[in-house]
């Protein structure tokens, strides 16, 4: 049996002891499809104020994880050095495989696919984020930034139970995400998982209005040291319930159309094979978090030292720290400096010499950045520089985004506390 879920969208825990089978031969298969959910180009010229404010936010974010990693645990994340960013002001029930199918539609940066809540199911449309692990939508007293998002209309739902417990988390422009914790039964390609904690929100953070983030809510998919709201994200529900085949899962993040692969591998996404790289933070587990042993630029090694690096999807730009961004560029043929005219951390490269040998090397291998994903776009229409995509910055660790992800299947080893990368097929 083969699931299948499509999205018509045209703008955009306990662990398992045991190693990661592959999946048995015909077993069931589930796919999400995704959906880009935004862009930061518009006819290939860069949105630097939306990119910067995505920069400030994915600060934010992380320093979200770090705050309810403490909160759950009582430990400082390794990588927490304290700084935070300060608000900025701008204008099937047995055990199985799946996948949800992500289909494309803007210029590419965040993707987006279906998942179902409720008694009866429900569908909505999410932004899968493996750099966080918390499960939110609209509840049926949003008012604050909610119009045009589906509700979770939790009053339909039998199965739906009020936990009594508020959630709040804020972002970078200093608006915030409220709700209500609920647990309810959620469907993610078919895997039907019951009793998962879902946030009814009250409110939505300004960067979640419709125009900028067509998607109704966003699940997380890291682990459960970092959600607010102290519950196992929706997958590794999945997998304490035994509704997988295996306790894995894989994206691919494509223009012609990406994908979330749940429960098993998905050999056909992907040519050669998987090279994995142990998590370094597993005491407990927070973010998916690994070593990068270095960067090249041709015959070049700008970066040497192993650099701790979390796989997020969530994130649309490669964030080094900000000696390693400027150790990359100073190795790339006419790249230069952007601080002043696109933003601190920024660099351009002349658009008509994008490099196509810039690679990151994990656990031994290169994995070479494409020219397209490098490229944000032109400083400015008609302009013959444009944005790189790899930004420095003091994040705690490295943030290997979609810059970096589009070019490759990711898979995710929740069993065997790893990450496996192999280049697309």
């Amino acid at each position: 049996m083969q699931i299948k879920l499509s999205i018509a969208l045209l703008a955009l825990v306990p662990l398992l002891a045991a190693a990661s089978p592959a999946p048995a031969a015909g077993s069931p298969v589930t796919r999400v499809p995704f959906a880009r959910k935004r862009s930061f180009q518009k006819d290939g010229v860069a949105d630097i104020e939306a990119l910067k404010a995505h920069v400030a936010e994915v600060k934010t974010k992380i320093n979200r994880g770090f705050d309810n990693f403490k909160t759950n645990t009582g430990k400082v994340h390794p990588n927490d050095n304290g700084e935070r960013v300060q608000p900025a002001k701008r204008s099937l029930a047995k055990r199985a495989t799946g996948k949800v199918a992500l289909t494309d539609d803007l210029e590419g940066d965040l993707w987006q696919g279906g998942v179902s809540v409720g008694t009866p199911l429900s569908a909505f449309t999410v932004d899968f984020d493996t750099g966080s692990s918390d499960f939110f939508l609209p509840g049926p007293d949003c008012t604050v930034n909610c119009e045009g998002h589906k509700v979770f209309q939790t009053g339909s739902s039998s199965t739906a139970a009020d936990q009594r417990k508020t959630f709040t988390t804020e972002f970078a422009d200093g608006s915030s995400v409220d709700g209500e914790v609920f647990k309810d039964t959620v469907s993610l390609g078919g895997l039907v998982a019951t009793g998962q904690a879902v946030v009814a929100a009250t409110q939505y953070s300004s960067g979640f209005m419709l125009a900028d983030f067509p998607p109704d809510g966003l699940l997380g998919m890291a682990f459960q040291s970092i959600a607010q709201t102290g519950d196992p994200p929706v997958f590794q529900t999945l997998v304490s319930q035994s509704k997988t085949t295996s306790p894995v899962f894989g994206f691919t993040l494509l223009d012609n159309g990406g994908e979330l692969f749940l429960g098993g591998t998905d050999t056909s996404a992907f040519t050669g094979s998987l090279t994995f790289a142990p998590l370094i933070v597993t005491n407990p587990t927070a973010f998916w978090e690994i070593s990068v042993s270095g960067v090249t630029v041709g015959t070049a090694r700008p970066v040497t030292r192993a650099q701790d690096s979390i796989v997020d999807t969530g994130t649309t730009l490669l964030i080094v720290d900000p000696t390693s961004a400027t150790a990359i560029h100073r190795d790339i043929p006419g790249a230069q400096n952007a601080a002043r005219t696109v933003g601190q951390g920024f660099f351009t490269i002349p658009c008509n010499e994008i490099p196509s040998n810039v690679a990151i090397t994990i656990a031994g291998k290169s994995f070479t950045l494409s020219p397209d994903t490098l490229n944000a776009g032109q400083v400015s229409a008609g302009s013959n520089e444009c944005v790189s995509g790899i930004v420095g910055d003091n994040e705690g660790f490295w943030i290997l985004g979609d810059v970096f992800l589009r070019n490759l299947y990711t898979q995710f080893d929740t069993a065997n506390l790893r990450v496996g990368f192999a280049p697309v097929a």
